[in-house]
């Protein structure tokens, strides 16, 4: 037997292709609500309340404290004894969108926190409102700064989207040890998935890092 066969390889594409799409929709979806929830929880945190800003703050260390990997068990096998049962892949998004909201978090904070300060001062000597402020004069400044650095969490997210496997979502990686199961060749599916990261991660990767430059050389 040979060690790579064409035929199979080709053969086996549509399989690995339909995980590269639950792949994809797994880092759009826990992207999306990462990028949307950690912003929320910056802001809560600069609110000025210490209940509520101790308790983001406490929220924060305990998901980052805590493995990606425990958290999906505990939204996909824990939250049904409390009465909130999900299928696999929202389970898997919403555990992925809430770990990476609390890196996504920091990183708004520290963009927010280079925000120069007489940006603040003269907003409040025009009596500007505080949603004022902050949607006309602190985020248009600080999200553009992080970008990059958001950028990062969105590829780290996809990275880890085989984790998912776990409870039973049949991502890209999952389709391929399907498939190598089914025909005990793991060389085909495996390669052609490392090749499949490879390909959407690099590029990924490269455009961060241009944007990083562009954004180091506007301020």
């Amino acid at each position: 037997m040979d060690a790579w066969e064409w035929e199979y390889a080709f053969s086996i594409l549509p399989d690995l292709l339909r995980g590269l799409l639950v792949t994809f929709q797994a880092t759009v979806l826990g992207s999306a609500l990462a990028l949307a929830l950690g912003l929320v929880l910056a802001l809560v945190r600069r609110s000025g309340l210490p209940i509520l800003s101790q308790g983001t703050w406490a929220f924060i260390e305990l998901v980052r404290s805590t493995p990606l990997l425990v958290q999906i068990y505990f939204v996909y096998n824990i939250l049904p004894q409390f009465g909130i049962t999900l299928n696999s892949l929202t389970a898997g998004v919403l555990a992925l969108g809430v770990h990476y909201a609390t890196y996504t978090a920091e990183v708004y904070r520290a963009g927010i926190d280079a925000v120069p300060r007489g940006q603040w001062e003269a907003a409040t000597a025009l009596s500007l409102p505080s949603s004022r402020v902050w949607t006309g004069v602190v985020l248009p400044q600080a999200v553009p700064r992080v970008l990059p650095a958001l950028g990062n969490c969105v590829i780290s997210m996809y990275k880890e989207v085989p984790l998912l496997l776990s409870i039973g979502v049949l991502d890209l990686v999952g389709r391929a040890r399907e498939v190598a199961s089914d025909s005990f060749r793991p060389v085909e599916p495996y390669t052609l998935a490392g090749l499949f990261f490879l390909l959407l991660s690099y590029p990924a990767a490269v455009l961060v890092r241009r944007l990083e430059r562009r954004v180091g050389i506007a301020h």
